[in-house]
């Protein structure tokens, strides 16, 4: 038999971004238990800033019977000259009865002590408050509280209880509050507790106190209020999906409302503007043809007629952010772009201040500047003396926002301002843009820099940061990398491929390592190979194959592995590559380091010679990319076949063996320039 069950744990206003961050854990917790207790049944798991909620449409109200049957030792070592021994009378202990009580049954060819008893379930109301105390102590929120004289934490006080199956409240107690039968509604509406008849009229108790209970009702309330005023205004909102769920989680009766500032402050960067905004406010911006406006949208928790007291509030409130910020920012202006102070700016410990790290990304980005200087000048139009001054001046610059007060109060604007900055100093655009863009791309699939120039600088941050951190020691374990060195590598992967840089990790390294003290060189390569595997997209042993080559120029390794990875994948390839493996297989006797002479006077079978001038044809031609060379050889397959039909490779005659050897090698070999077809499974 079955009953609904309502459990809600009534708290002072949750803080949003730790319970969305364990939303699903707290689910996946309460799921787990119900399996524990045998009490599987499907439920929902709401939320609002004031109260967790579990509700179950039917809810099992006892546990299932069950039989347990219990092996115990074997007879021979449970009774002793027709008396039980310790090991007999212990499982009898164990299964509750006397010894004459047990069974016998066979075991594994043995015949050993046996019980067999009927449990019955335990009742559902029974198990409740030991499942709830389960469930609550699972929540690992980050931070915690004490209150009161308790000693027990949460991430917020309790306040109210209510545990309801079927017709009955079920007495628990958590935090010393004991359950009920009441709730607590909006307190615009009332701050006394409310009655709930019962389980039924739960929601409607709450729609009556202004409370939307399901947070996916709520958020559908505030995008309907986003299309209604952008229809009304002809305006564009921003519709942050993070914000939204985090304005979600702290209303109970949301009110999507539309204000306004003082349009001075769009001298303000957007992204200030947003920022302030966002991040203090929880407001949303509001764009018109393309720009940001002076509006912005607010989503109130209050309950009123009257909504016009809460924008003038919040519009209030946003004036002395963005005062603040345009003060900052004239200031900054004024004091100009300077990395005066850096000197005195802690990198890590090892690895020296701010401005040697600045000094020593200046030196990679003059070497990674010469190897793609042609690209570089084609693509500005600039000459190679002034492209070198606008590097040490971009480089020289991008940290320089460190020590502006704008900055200070918005970090995370950091190289953004520089950006802004210089812009308006009159840099030369190479410049700050380059500053704009020197921490991208800053996520999977996330923007590149715009240029190879910015490029340049962007990858002189991420390699400084990945071998100083090597050489100091600081490499990621598991799955911590608190410097972010994984994405640093996946950043210089995607730049180098974007732009068809050349990039062989062994010679950079070799060129950049004298800066840095001695430290495991093998150790960061095989860090970089291992990234490499992880940021391609194609089959594993694709770019296993392609790595096996000994390839070491990351834009040529994403190159083979794209190119061999679109053979691979073809539908007829499957049943083609057995011809392949078998020349692999057969290469293992050669050694493909030595010359590989073919001597055609030693061609015994037509078959050899289809072959080799079909092989020579191939060797011969200009391939203007890898899939054409790799489809050339993998076009060998009918004379290959042929060969392994007619000719026997390992003949007795010694000389022939090895010709024919070096043959079958020959194209293992040229195979290998691409990939190690070995390593390939389909």
């Amino acid at each position: 038999m079955t009953k609904p069950l309502l459990i809600e744990i009534g708290v002072e206003e949750l803080p949003a971004i730790p319970l969305l961050k364990i939303t699903k854990n707290i689910e996946e917790s309460w799921k787990k238990l119900l399996g524990e207790y045998k009490l599987e049944n499907p439920f929902d798991f709401i939320y609002t800033p004031r109260r967790l909620v579990l509700k179950h449409d039917a809810m099992p109200l006892k546990q299932e019977d069950s039989t347990v049957e219990l092996m115990g030792p074997p007879v021979a070592a449970a009774i002793k000259d027709g008396e039980p021994t310790q090991a007999g009378l212990g499982f009898a202990r164990k299964c509750g009865v006397d010894f004459d009580a047990l069974g016998r049954a066979e075991n594994n060819g043995r015949e050993v002590l046996y019980f067999k008893k009927e449990e019955q379930g335990t009742q559902t109301s029974e198990l409740l408050e030991e499942m709830i105390h389960k469930w609550i102590t699972s929540m690992s929120f980050g931070k915690m509280m004490r209150w009161g004289a308790r000693k027990e934490e949460f991430i917020r006080p309790v306040r109210w209880l209510q545990v309801r199956l079927g017709e009955h409240s079920v007495p628990v107690e958590l935090f010393g509050v004991r359950s009920g039968t009441q709730t607590h509604v909006h307190r615009m509406v009332s701050y006394d507790a409310i009655e709930v008849p019962d389980i039924q009229s739960y929601e409607e108790v709450l729609q009556e106190g202004a409370v939307v209970l399901h947070p996916h009702e709520r958020e559908g309330m505030i995008l309907a209020e986003f299309d209604a005023i952008e229809e009304r205004e002809k305006l564009l909102i921003e519709r942050d999906k993070a914000l939204l769920a985090e304005v979600v989680a702290i209303t109970e009766n949301p009110k999507a409302l539309l204000g306004s500032f003082d349009p001075l402050f769009l001298e303000l960067p957007p992204e200030v503007i947003i920022t302030s905004m966002k991040e203090h406010q929880r407001y949303f911006p509001v764009f018109e043809n393309g720009k940001l406006t002076n509006r912005f949208v607010v989503v109130s928790n209050a309950y009123t007629d009257d909504y016009s007291k809460v924008v003038a509030g919040n519009e209030r409130v946003l004036k002395p952010r963005l005062s603040d910020a345009l003060f900052f920012y004239h200031n900054d202006l004024k004091k100009g772009l300077s990395t005066e102070g850096l000197e005195k700016v802690q990198f890590i410990d090892g690895l020296g201040t701010l401005a040697d790290k600045i000094e020593r990304e200046k030196n990679i980005a003059m070497r990674l500047l010469g190897l793609y200087m042609e690209k570089v000048e084609a693509q500005t139009g600039k000459a190679n003396a002034e492209l070198e001054k606008l590097m040490d001046r971009a480089v020289e610059l991008a940290k320089a926002d460190l020590m502006s007060e704008m900055v200070y109060e918005f970090t995370e604007l950091q190289g953004l301002m520089g950006y802004y900055y210089a812009k308006a100093l009159g840099e030369d655009p190479l410049v700050y843009n380059a500053i704009k863009e020197q921490y991208m791309p800053v996520g999977e699939g996330a923007d590149l820099p715009s240029s190879i120039f910015s490029s340049i600088v962007a990858m002189s941050i991420k390699l400084d940061t990945l071998l100083g951190l090597f050489s100091v020691g600081k490499i990621p374990t598991g799955s911590k990398d608190p410097f972010a060195l994984r994405r640093a590598v996946n950043g210089i992967v995607r730049i180098v491929t974007a732009y068809d840089l050349p990039f062989d990790i062994d010679d950079i390294i070799a060129l950049l390592k004298g800066q840095y003290q001695d430290f495991d060189i093998e150790l960061l390569k095989a860090f970089i190979i291992e990234r490499i595997n992880k940021s391609l997209d194609a089959n594993p042993s694709v770019i296993a194959a392609v790595l096996a080559s000994g390839e070491r120029d990351i834009n040529e390794i994403a190159k083979k592995v794209a190119a061999l990875n679109e053979i691979v994948s073809e539908e007829s390839f499957k049943e083609q590559f057995s011809t392949f493996k078998r020349v692999a297989n057969i290469s293992k006797d050669v050694d493909l380091d030595a010359p590989l002479p073919i001597d055609t006077s030693l061609f015994s079978e037509d078959a050899e010679i289809s072959l080799y001038n079909a092989y020579e044809k191939v060797v011969n031609q200009d391939y203007p990319n890898y899939k054409t060379k790799l489809e050339a050889l993998f076009g060998l397959k009918r004379e290959l076949d042929s060969y392994f039909d007619d000719v026997m490779v390992n003949t007795e005659d010694e000389a022939l063996r090895k010709n024919r050897l070096n043959m079958i090698g020959s194209i293992y070999k040229t195979f290998r320039d691409i990939a190690d077809i070995k390593e390939i499974t389909v």
